[in-house]
C-alpha cells in the first residue's frame, strides 16, 4: 500500500491542504460569478461553511488523533488498511455532499456523518490503553462536532430548521478542541524551543485556574450552541472564553518566539482564538458583525493552528528538523493577513466587500497552496534518514 496510508497524519494532513485550497477556489469562483450553477443541493454560502468546518477541519482532526493518541497511550498504531479506508470514508462525504443536488438527502447524510464515528471508535480503543480523563474528553468533543453536522443535515432533508445552529455548533466544537489541545501544545513546545536555545531562558508560565477555565468554557460554549441556547448566554460565556485564552496566552512568552516561525505560528493561532471568542460573543450581544468573527475563528483560528500543527507534526514524524521550510514560513503570516482583510471586508460596501472577500480567499489559498507544495514529498516518502534530516 502507498506510503501515503502509512501514517495517519500524511493522508489526512495532506488531504486538508489540498481541501483548504479546492473548496475555497471553488468558492471563491462562485462569489466572482465564474460558477454560477454547481452540483451541490444546499446554497453556496451553507456548502462552503459546511465543508471548510466538516470537510476542511475534520481532516486536520482525523490526522492528529490517528498521531497523537498512540503517542499518548502506548498503543499501536492504526494500521494502514484502517487509514486507507477512514480517509475514504472521509472522501466519500466530501463527493456525497458536492453531489448532494442528484442524491437523496438522507443518503447524502449517511455518507457524510459515517467518517467521524468511525475515527472515534479508533481513538475510542487506544484511549482505553492508557484511560486519562484530560484524553478522554476529545470523544466528547468529537461527538459534539458529528452532532452539530447531523443538525445541518436534519435541515438540508427537511425535517429541521437547524443548519446555521449546526454549522456555528460545529465551528465552536472544533474551537474548543484548539483551546484544549493548542493549549497544551502551545507552552510546550514554546519551553522546549526556548531552553534549548537557552537553558537559562524564563519559560511559558501555567495557571491552574485559567488552564481549567480555558478549557472548561470553550466546551460551554458550543455545548450551548448546540442545544439551542438563548444568544445572549452564548455570547457572554464565549467571551469569558475569549478573555481567559488571553489571559493564557500572556504567559507563554509570546514575544520570545517571533524569530522561529514554527513556534510563532501556533501563538498567532491561539491568539485569534481568543480575539475570535470575544467578537462572536460581543455579537452575540448586540455588538459588531457576526459574520466577520466568525470568520476569525475560522480563518484564523482554525485554518492558523492546523497549518501550525499539521506543518510541525509532518516534519517531526518524518524525522526532519523542526524548521519551517521558507514556504511554510510564508504561509503562517498569510493567514493573519486574511483574517485582516476578512474581517475588514465585513464592513465594506458592494464591489469592495466583493474584492476584500476575493482578497482574503486568495490569501488563504495561496497559504495552504505553499504548505502542499513544501511538503508534498514529506508525506508521500519513507521517513527521513540521519542524512537527508540534517
Amino acid at each position: 500500500m502507498t506510503v501515503l496510508f502509512r501514517d495517519g497524519w500524511r493522508v489526512f494532513f495532506a488531504a486538508a491542504g489540498v481541501y483548504a485550497v479546492v473548496s475555497v477556489a471553488v468558492w471563491l469562483c462562485w462569489i466572482a460569478g465564474v460558477t454560477p450553477d454547481l452540483p451541490f443541493a444546499p446554497a453556496p454560502q451553507l456548502w462552503h461553511a459546511h465543508e471548510m468546518i466538516f470537510g476542511f477541519a475534520t481532516a486536520a482532526l482525523g490526522g492528529f488523533f490517528l498521531t497523537a493518541v498512540p503517542n499518548w497511550t502506548g498503543a499501536k498504531a492504526a494500521p494502514e488498511r484502517f487509514i486507507a479506508l477512514v480517509s475514504g470514508l472521509w472522501l466519500a462525504g466530501r463527493v456525497a455532499v458536492w453531489m448532494s443536488g442528484v442524491l437523496p438527502a438522507g443518503l447524502v447524510a449517511v455518507i457524510d456523518l459515517a467518517f467521524l464515528p468511525v475515527l472515534g471508535a479508533k481513538v475510542l480503543t487506544q484511549l482505553l490503553k492508557r484511560p486519562k480523563p484530560q484524553n478522554m474528553m476529545f470523544l466528547l468533543l468529537l461527538t459534539l462536532v458529528w452532532c452539530a453536522n447531523l443538525l445541518v443535515h436534519l435541515d438540508w432533508i427537511g425535517w429541521t430548521g437547524t443548519a446555521g445552529q449546526g454549522l456555528r455548533a460545529g465551528l465552536l466544537a472544533i474551537c474548543a478542541m484548539i483551546a484544549v489541545l493548542g493549549g497544551r501544545v502551545t507552552p510546550a513546545f514554546t519551553r522546549n524551543a526556548l531552553l534549548r536555545d537557552n537553558p537559562a531562558a524564563a519559560v511559558p508560565v501555567s495557571r491552574p485556574p485559567l488552564e481549567k477555565a480555558g478549557v472548561a468554557l470553550p466546551v460551554l460554549t458550543a455545548a450551548l450552541v448546540l442545544i439551542g441556547a438563548p444568544d445572549a448566554l452564548a455570547g457572554v460565556v464565549a467571551v469569558a472564553a475569549g478573555v481567559v485564552a488571553g489571559l493564557r496566552l500572556a504567559g507563554w512568552r509570546t514575544r520570545a518566539t517571533l524569530g522561529d516561525p514554527i513556534i510563532w505560528a501556533l501563538h498567532a493561532g491561539y491568539a485569534m482564538l481568543s480575539l475570535g471568542l470575544v467578537l462572536w460573543g460581543l455579537a452575540g450581544v448586540g455588538l459588531g458583525t457576526e459574520i466577520a468573527a466568525l470568520h476569525v475563528l475560522g480563518i484564523g483560528a482554525v485554518g492558523g493552528m492546523t497549518l501550525a500543527v499539521m506543518s510541525r507534526a509532518s516534519l517531526g514524524h518524518s524525522g526532519r528538523a523542526l524548521h519551517a521550510p521558507a514556504p511554510v514560513a510564508l504561509a503562517y503570516t498569510l493567514i493573519p493577513l486574511a483574517v485582516a482583510l476578512r474581517w475588514a471586508a465585513a464592513t465594506w460596501p458592494g464591489s469592495l466587500y466583493l474584492a476584500g472577500n476575493l482578497g482574503a480567499g486568495l490569501l488563504w489559498t495561496t497559504g495552504f497552496a505553499l504548505y502542499i507544495v513544501a511538503l508534498w514529498r514529506v508525506w508521500t516518502t519513507p521517513r527521513a534518514t540521519a542524512s537527508e534530516a540534517a
